[in-house]
């Protein structure tokens, strides 16, 4: 099978530059013969990127928008479960379209459009909505020039309309399309396509229009009256274009990367912080930490001094359980659920398995790996549990299976019911919800069971030091370490590592651009997780020198102190980069927002506490004991 052009032309060159990637079973090339019918899919209304209402979608075949449907109405073709949860709605269409065979102008249909839909489609071509085609998997397109590199690429969708402010102010739509096929040829009598670009345009075709003219790309735009019934014709062209681009690369000019010198910058500066954190480290626990146990030891041997001072002297102290151990179990189970699905989701990303080609891909592969992934949730919350004292198992196999995923469901069903109340495709179905639930309770909750039984075969960690059976006193900490304070300090580092990539990720969520440089994405975030270990040890060494040995909680909220640095850049780009400009749109970005913070918090505190816990066993492991 032919490679990818992602994966081996973003993806893996940046990481690798050498792997062979492959695709799954279904996005097998598609040849085509002279005269054989190519069909044009449409989907989705979306706004086009830059300032928008985010996420406000709307089916093609709305009825306020009065576009031609085929011949007993549309068929709605099958999906995959990403694709629905991302708001894909793909039907067919009438347009006729054949494999090498140009059309000049041709009539798709006459629409009648009623004064209230004509308002409302000036509305959505003042939001600058994009109509969206899909052909053999290809995203339609308009060809545009990166102003930086000068680098030709293909911005997916295209206007459905143009706000001139002309002619009583009123925006023009687009009824005329001039679409061109690019093709590659295989051998004398087979094709493939390889790429599809329109032209959309606004020209003047009503019931008074000659059909010689409806077509006419000097005739004055067409206007939507919103105080009568308008008519309008539908026309476009088919012209088909050799192209000596191959299938396997066909994807290179829509996955563009804007500047990746930026990509280059955010990672050469990433690297940067991981080793100054790493040698700070490395200085502390080889040097201060060193020296430290070898000044213990030598008192223990000499039997003259015998006052511990420093972080030795709560060595009776700092494996004492903390509060709330189910809690703390239970997000660290869920935390290593997520961290597992995102790891396994990126391999797959960079072997080529998640093609652009097989929408909804990348949330169908998460979905699936989240479910699968409950035994990791499961055997690593027992585990945690038992470590810190935790004794009612069946209570925190509940919650684990339970609570999280009822808080994570419980903000989606929120979330979708605003969907459904401002009439966008992007609501889920009910049957997709139900769906979700049964992978949830018939699969993922059986499993959280298994691992949690796992977990409870291999019992609890062993502790370095035995637990004082009378706790000491705390003394005064220094307000940088304390909980909130310490958190916040240390997530500016993993959140300074990732946050020019969070801004591409952000735009491809929220900004309708596709984000395919999974090789980046795959360092930053080994990036990420190298540097919160990191800080996270060091500061709490810093607590234990203070006498503070209440680490388990602090050492997650340090490791999670990244998620309220990225919920302030999501505000800032809220503020820069989107116009919300309705209640419905800020409840679903401030949603969808709050959900990736929270989904960061578990993966990087359980990254903290796990990171933590080793040293501390490393370092009470190291001394002589009394």
């Amino acid at each position: 099978m032919p490679r990818p052009s992602v994966a081996a032309a973003i993806a893996l060159a940046s990481l690798l530059q050498s792997c062979t990637a492959f695709y799954l079973p279904g996005t097998a090339p598609v040849d085509y013969s002279p005269g054989e019918q190519v069909p044009l899919r449409v989907n989705r209304l979306t706004p086009m990127v830059g300032p928008n209402d985010a996420k406000i979608v709307h089916d093609y075949y709305n009825p306020q928008f009065h576009f031609c449907e085929p011949e007993g109405g549309p068929t709605k073709m099958p999906e995959s479960l990403g694709s629905i949860l991302f708001g894909d709605r793909i039907f067919d269409s009438p347009y006729d379209i054949k494999m090498l065979e140009n059309v000049s102008c041709a009539t798709q249909c006459l629409s009648v459009i009623p004064a209230e839909d004509a308002k409302f489609i000036n509305e959505r071509i003042k939001e600058d909505y994009a109509i969206n085609w899909l052909v053999d998997g290809l995203p339609a397109a308009e060809m545009k020039q990166d102003e930086r590199t000068d680098e030709i690429f293909y911005d997916t969708g295209f206007n459905l309309g143009k706000d001139e402010g002309a002619f009583e102010e009123l925006p023009a739509i687009n009824n005329h399309y001039d679409i061109v096929m690019q093709y590659h040829v295989r051998d004398n009598n087979h094709y493939r396509v390889v790429g599809v670009l329109v032209w959309p345009r606004s020209i003047e075709a009503t019931t008074e229009t000659p059909d010689s003219q409806r077509c006419n790309r000097n005739a004055p735009p067409m206007l939507l009256n919103e105080g009568r019934t308008n008519s309008i014709y539908y026309t476009y062209t088919v012209a088909w274009e050799e192209s000596e681009t191959p299938w396997a690369t066909r994807w290179d000019h829509y996955l563009h990367i804007f500047d990746p010198k930026i990509h280059w910058f955010s990672l050469i500066n990433s690297i940067v912080i991981v080793i100054f954190l790493c040698v700070m480290v490395s200085m502390i626990l080889l040097r201060t930490v060193s020296k430290d146990i070898h000044r213990y030891n030598a008192l223990d041997l000499t039997e003259d001094v015998q006052e511990d001072y420093g972080w030795k002297l709560i060595h009776g102290e700092v494996f004492r359980p903390p509060r709330w151990p189910i809690v703390l179990a239970v997000m660290v189970g869920n935390g290593a659920q997520l961290g597992a699905m995102v790891a396994v989701t990126l391999v797959f990303a960079l072997l080529g398995f998640l093609s652009p080609s097989n929408r909804g891909s990348l949330a169908t592969v998460m979905i699936i790996c989240w479910t699968l992934f409950g035994g990791v949730a499961g055997y690593m919350s027992q585990r945690t549990y038992m470590t810190i004292g935790g004794e009612d198992w069946k209570k925190n196999v509940f919650f684990t299976a339970t609570v999280m995923p009822g808080f994570v469901f419980a903000v989606v069903f929120f979330l979708n019911l605003f969907l459904i109340g401002t009439g966008s495709s992007g609501a889920v179905p009910f049957g997709t919800i139900l769906a979700i639930v049964l992978l949830w309770f018939v699969i993922s909750v059986p499993l959280t069971a298994v691992g949690a039984f796992f977990g409870m075969k291999h019992g609890a960690v062993s502790n370095p030091v035995r637990v004082s059976p009378i706790p000491r006193q705390i003394p005064p900490a220094p307000r940088y370490l304390r909980p909130w304070a310490a958190a916040l300090l240390a997530g500016i580092l993993p959140f300074g590592a990732a946050f020019v990539e969070l801004y591409f990720v952000l735009s491809s969520l929220f900004g309708s651009r596709a984000y395919y440089a999974f090789g980046f994405l795959a360092l930053t975030a080994g990036v990420v997780c190298v540097t919160t270990a990191t800080v996270t040890i060091l500061f709490t060494y810093f607590i234990l020198c203070a006498e503070e040995y209440r680490w388990h909680w602090r050492s997650f909220l340090i490791g999670g102190g990244s998620a309220f640095w990225l919920i302030t850049y999501g505000l800032f780009y809220w503020a820069s980069r989107l116009s919300l400009d309705s209640f419905a749109s800020v409840v679903l970005y401030l949603g969808y927002l709050f959900l990736i913070a929270l989904f960061d918090f578990l993966i990087t505190g359980t990254i903290g506490f796990l990171a933590t816990y080793w040293a501390m066993r490393k370092l009470y492991g190291a001394i002589r004991i009394d």
